[in-house]
């Protein structure tokens, strides 16, 4: 089968963004690749945190990825930092990469203009341990939403100027572009994040959830409940798209842009519709919760798995670039 690999950083609590973006598609690609998912911690100490949450959300993440339908029997899940050879490869990549490569990147631009206090080599070096986390497993593909692009053609770049300089070793990996709408946050402006506070936790409490929903941003130039909207610029509405049936969809549509429903109904529905998918998962995430020791089995056990990989790629690679065996 075909290889996929992806990651996702355990700063921050799970969302609706991340669900809808990343993670909901993760589980239907199980079913048609040769999956690896990764909980990136290296990734995430690159701003800065709290050791002790760190550890936290390392296994909260897991939990929710197992929670949302993340298989054992159908991909590999486990820890970044517990299969080494990443770091030992993207050291090797880092000998390959221009340093004016990593300076065009985006997100680095954007990372450097939050954290001024702590523009660090690793913050530069993102994208080329990446790079590693792709190909130390050869991985041909990587879902990605559009925001990770540049990412993954960098990736390509690091395969390309590594073969070029040592021999064909490493695919040039692939983006399956995510097609699930992009969701912003509450606010209708910003991506969806929890530094923003505009967020919906996957495993908030209901009342907080609903809460959120029901003050969330619609169409602005909706003013009054007589006025009508436009979905097209509703986040409230795209929303929708992610979690509601196309007759739903429709009824919404046209009830909007004749004002024959108001927005507080329109969220309404939006709830149900949400919590019917959302709450066998959050059943699920209690049922972990209290079964911990299956959780960290899980990640030892891919973790095990993916060292065997990554292990015999790093054997190839060393032998390649020259190293005393």
């Amino acid at each position: 089968m075909k290889r996929i690999f992806s990651g996702i950083q355990p700063t921050g609590e799970i969302h609706l963004g991340n669900y809808v973006g990343a993670i909901r598609n993760w589980v239907y690609l199980t079913e048609e690749y040769d999956c690896i998912f990764c909980v990136v911690d290296y990734h995430a100490i690159t701003v800065e945190y709290e050791i002790d949450e760190l550890k936290k959300r390392t296994l909260e993440t897991a939990l929710i990825l197992l929670a949302c339908g993340l298989s054992p029997e159908k991909c590999k899940m486990f820890v970044q930092s517990h299969v080494r050879e990443h770091t030992e490869l993207a050291w090797i990549f880092n000998c390959v990469t221009p340093i004016g490569e990593l300076e065009r990147m985006t997100q680095f631009k954007d990372k450097s203009r939050q954290h001024r206090a702590n523009i660090n080599i690793g913050l530069m070096g993102y994208p080329v341990l990446q790079a590693a986390d792709i190909l130390v497993y050869k991985a041909g593909y990587v879902p990605v939403g559009e925001d990770q692009v540049q990412h993954v053609e960098l990736s390509r770049e690091v395969a390309r100027k590594f073969n070029a300089k040592y021999g064909d070793i490493f695919p040039e990996p692939q983006v399956i572009l995510s097609m699930a709408p992009k969701i912003l946050g509450v606010d209708g402006t910003n991506k969806m994040s929890k530094t923003l506070n505009n967020y919906i936790g996957l495993l908030e409490d209901k009342d907080s959830m609903w809460e959120k929903l029901r003050t969330a941003v619609t169409d602005v130039n909706r003013v009054r409940r007589k006025d009508p909207g436009n979905p097209e610029v509703c986040n409230v509405y795209t929303i929708h798209r992610a979690f509601s049936p196309n007759e739903t969809l429709l009824e919404i549509d046209k009830g909007c842009r004749t004002a024959s429903i108001g927005c507080i109904d329109c969220k309404k529905t939006l709830f149900s519709n949400m919590m019917a998918e959302l709450d066998p998962i959050r059943e699920k995430a209690v049922s972990l919760n209290n079964n911990i020791d299956y959780v960290i089995d899980v990640l030892k056990t891919g973790a095990d798995t993916c060292r065997a990989i990554a292990a015999e790629t790093m054997d190839e690679v060393r032998k390649t670039i020259g190293l005393f065996m």
